[in-house]
């Protein structure tokens, strides 16, 4: 888990369909609940900096946020991966909760 307190997450692409490679063009679910990926592109900034990030997130509606939307990720992972000679970091979420207008992420 990533702590997340320090840092402020806005939405900068609204929530796409995680699709399956290859031809199929098939949604891609979650291997535990069935359930369909969404993937939100999300700006993340604190106090070094922004860095834009991709939250894949299941659900069987993609999560009710939308660009501009200043957000919260529910217990926020980083999980690292390698595969054919490239490696990187995936980020997955529970879920994307909005941040009440007036407050801060």
């Amino acid at each position: 888990m990533i702590d997340t307190s320090q840092v402020s997450f806005t939405v900068s692409l609204d929530p796409q369909a995680r699709m399956e490679h290859g031809d199929s063009r098939k949604q891609r679910t979650d291997r535990n609940t069935g359930f369909p990926l969404w993937s939100v592109q999300l700006v993340a900034m604190d106090a070094d900096g922004a860095e834009v990030i991709s939250v894949t997130t299941a659900g069987e509606q993609p999560p009710k946020v939308s660009a501009g939307q200043l957000v919260t990720p529910v217990d926020l992972q980083a999980i690292p991966w390698a595969q054919n000679g490239k490696n990187g970091v995936a980020f997955r979420a529970a879920d994307l909760k909005p941040v009440p207008a007036g407050k801060s992420a």
